[in-house]
């Protein structure tokens, strides 16, 4: 059996998800067999196995730390907020119901069974199990319903915790305390050591606050982790990628919708010198860009009313009449429809009139597609010609279907092995259920230089980026890092005495 280790945090945002994934790597380097876990997680930016089956994003990362497979059984209990009282409960990959916070915290006792189960799995199958929590374990309103969250999660694994601060948001030592001192004995017995995240400056200054707070906690601290700039994948809303940035060269904008998901989407652009992606919410920061991307949405219907009432969607269909390039993904793609219906009340409800800039038509269903796919582009016009016959690899999590009248590419399911057309176009408007059609290098450099050429810049300007490449340097860098600032000697003494 695996032994366990459990990041927590003061908050969410602390910084959980990154040391659960750098710890991954560094266990994994030392020759470890190592997984991450995450009870239950809250995200809308989610990810699709192998098998089909849905997982939050989050422990994909931490999977991909660690050199292993992403399984559900990291995962076994995804929430995907469908309005700001309900989200759809995803129990080992597939829905279970959508549910009203109230309903779920009443029924999430019942959940124990598959958490664990998956649990347990993980647990025969590697050395050690990098456990993450949620939110704050001092949430002393909905410590009631801590089944298997933080402290519920911690009891039923027998497993240490690390408690994880943020200093970049100012009082990290009230922050720490304040958790500690709200902590019941029992739980405060499982904290084995603090970790300070986010520092910027001179350590040697937190030196006299450190030792008040360990006499204080009688927990010793373990790590004072600095404020590094990394290349990997965030949470959801939480992410800086989604801050406004200047435009670059080559100018990208990714409507940020209220609802927006799987924003990761386009994190190979990112990685390209020479090339901006900007989130933009508001007609005024839209500028002139090369591109436009509409993003995937956990509520197309709800955001695209959203986008109409903005402005952005006059503004983005005159940019298209002018010959703008402008890319649909998923809920984006649907949006650029001329007709999309709900019968049966999935996401809004009723009928609503499309973007009219693909002939497409979408009609939502009580059936969700989730599934891996790989594909080529067919032969394409306008813009982004030179897509023509690259191919691509990605993943569907839908619960529309549309029917086009011009497709943009051939694809095969990697789950049920059946072939099909996906996607749309009409002129310099594009679109595509494929979620991570970017990722491949012969994709995003290829559309990068198309945009660049078509500017007048010289495509050989700017950066190249081996995708694969890249992520496995930054999780290299978050291993090194946290050796460098964290006591790897008293991290693994923890992991080996236990609770």
């Amino acid at each position: 059996m695996a032994k366990p280790i459990m990041i927590q945090g003061t908050m969410s945002n602390a910084g959980k998800s990154l040391i659960a994934a750098g710890l991954c790597r560094v266990f994994r380097q030392d020759g470890k067999r190592v997984a991450p876990f995450k009870a239950q997680n809250m995200a809308l930016n989610s990810f699709i196995t192998k098998e089909g089956l849905e997982m939050g994003r989050a422990q994909v990362v931490q999977a991909e730390a660690a050199g292993v497979e992403p399984s559900v059984l990291m995962n076994p209990i995804l929430l995907k907020p469908t309005s700001d009282m309900g989200s759809q409960v995803i129990v080992n990959g597939e829905v279970r119901a959508t549910l009203s916070a109230r309903d779920y915290f009443a029924m999430k006792h019942t959940l124990l069974p598959d958490v664990m189960q998956a649990y347990h799995t993980l647990s025969e199958q590697n050395d050690v199990i990098v456990i993450e929590g949620a939110g704050s374990p001092a949430e002393i309103n909905l410590k009631d319903a801590d089944v298997f969250v933080n402290m519920g999660m911690a009891k039923a694994a027998s497993s240490p915790v690390l408690l994880v601060g943020d200093i970049d948001r100012g009082g990290v030592f009230a922050q720490i305390y304040g958790t500690v001192a709200l902590l019941d004995p029992d739980e405060r017995a499982l904290v084995k050591g603090i970790v300070i995240n986010k520092f910027r400056g001179d350590e040697s200054i937190l030196t006299p606050g450190i030792r008040q707070l360990e006499d204080l906690c009688g927990i010793p601290v373990v790590g004072v982790v600095p404020y590094v700039h990394l290349d990997i994948d965030d949470e959801d809303s939480l992410s800086e990628r989604l801050e406004n940035r200047p435009a670059a060269q080559v100018d990208i904008v990714v409507i940020r919708l209220p609802r927006l998901s799987n924003f990761t989407d386009f994190r190979a652009l990112e990685a390209i010198d020479g090339v901006s992606v900007r989130y933009v919410q508001s007609t005024r920061a839209l500028g002139a860009p090369d591109m436009i991307v509409l993003p995937g949405t956990k509520n197309t219907m709800a955001d695209l009313l959203w986008l109409r009432q903005s402005g952005l969607e006059a503004k983005i269909l005159r940019f298209a009449r002018d010959g703008g390039t402008v890319f649909g993904v998923c809920g984006g793609y649907q949006m650029l429809g001329t007709q999309l219906s709900d019968p049966h009340g999935v996401e809004h409800g009723g009928s609503l009139r499309g973007m009219g800039l693909l002939p497409i038509e979408t009609i939502f269903t009580e059936q969700k597609t989730r599934t891996r796919v790989s594909g080529a582009f067919g032969a394409l016009s306008g813009s982004l010609a030179a897509l023509s016959g690259k191919p691509f690899e990605g993943y569907e999590i839908h619960m529309g279907q549309t029917q086009s009248a011009a497709p943009i590419a051939a694809i095969r399911d990697s789950v049920s092995g059946d072939s099909h057309t996906d996607g749309g176009q009409s002129g310099n408007v594009y679109g595509t259920y494929v979620h991570g059609v970017f990722d491949g290098d012969a994709v995003a450099g290829t559309l990068v230089r198309a945009l660049a050429e078509r500017k007048g810049v010289d495509p050989d300007t700017l950066g190249t980026v081996s995708g694969e490449a890249h992520k496995q340097r930054q999780y290299d860098l978050l291993a090194d890092t946290l050796r460098s600032h964290m006591d790897l000697k008293a991290i693994y003494r923890i992991l080996e005495e236990g609770v």
